[in-house]
């Protein structure tokens, strides 16, 4: 099997587990494009707390972690088997980082929202890392580069979050909304960083004054992209299969190496 690439995608609204939209599938049309993976480590905005750790359940559950939405949303499964094994590959490799093998989380809906489309059957083992909020970008990147050789075992680096993610200017309810301005300028910059490898940029992202500290006034959903730049290398191919902004300000873009 060829090298797997290292995917980032933004989730978006939760809704996107269950509607069908351009993003969903793009989504399915990735899994499509893509050698399938034997195993899929999941970095997610959702799991942003104090201190590493590693899903090491045998069977995750599915967290519905999010408030009024409609019922059909919390009625979703994604029963996917989890792996210890790979847990405990994860903590290895993120040596000598002290890293907890977790057996309490889950799979919340930064990971499942995205997986219900890109693997309906729920039949590959997947493992969520969490982001250690007591760690600075540069500290996160310097992490996510131990992960890179998890690609050559057939596992897909999955980042989940949103490069530009603003809930506060967020359009609610059914009237669409452009993308702001700051939003377009900063999801402009990031990419145009992305296509030059330009890897130190994107992580020094927090310098480039009020359009990041608008696009992403917390770093939970922008780090996921660090670990996707970590995981992969300046030489390879990267491409924006998802491209979009929902409510004016949450960026879609999926960004693809390899």
């Amino acid at each position: 099997m060829a090298r797997l690439p290292a995917l980032f995608l933004g989730h978006g609204n939760p809704m996107n587990a269950i509607q069908r939209s351009e993003y969903t599938e793009a989504w399915a049309r990735i899994a499509s494009e893509i050698p399938r993976p034997k195993a899929i480590l999941s970095i997610s905005a959702h799991w942003y707390v104090a201190g590493s750790r590693v899903s090491a359940e045998e069977r995750p559950r599915t967290i519905h972690d999010f408030g009024g939405f409609p019922r059909p949303l919390y009625q979703v499964q994604y029963p996917a088997p989890g792996s210890p094994r790979l847990a405990a590959r994860v903590r290895d490799l993120l040596a000598p980082a002290p890293v907890e093998l977790d057996t309490r989380w889950g799979l919340d809906h930064g990971t499942w929202s995205l997986l219900v489309h890109l693997y309906p059957g729920a039949d590959i083992p997947v493992v969520q890392l969490g982001i250690d909020e007591t760690l600075s970008a540069q500290e996160h990147y310097e992490l996510a580069r131990r992960l890179a050789p998890l690609r050559d075992d057939d596992v897909l680096v999955l980042g989940s979050g949103d490069v530009v993610h603003n809930l506060h200017a967020y359009a609610w309810g059914q009237h669409p909304q452009e993308a702001y301005d700051w939003a377009v300028q900063f999801e402009n910059r990031i990419r145009g960083f992305l296509d030059a490898r330009d890897f130190e940029a994107v992580v020094g992202y927090e310098d480039l004054g009020r359009e990041a500290a608008l696009s992403a006034p917390t770093p939970d959903h922008f780090l996921p992209l660090l670990y996707v730049l970590g995981a992969a290398s300046k030489q390879e191919t990267v491409t924006f299969p998802v491209e979009g902004f929902d409510g004016g300000s949450v960026s879609m873009l999926g960004v693809r190496f390899g």
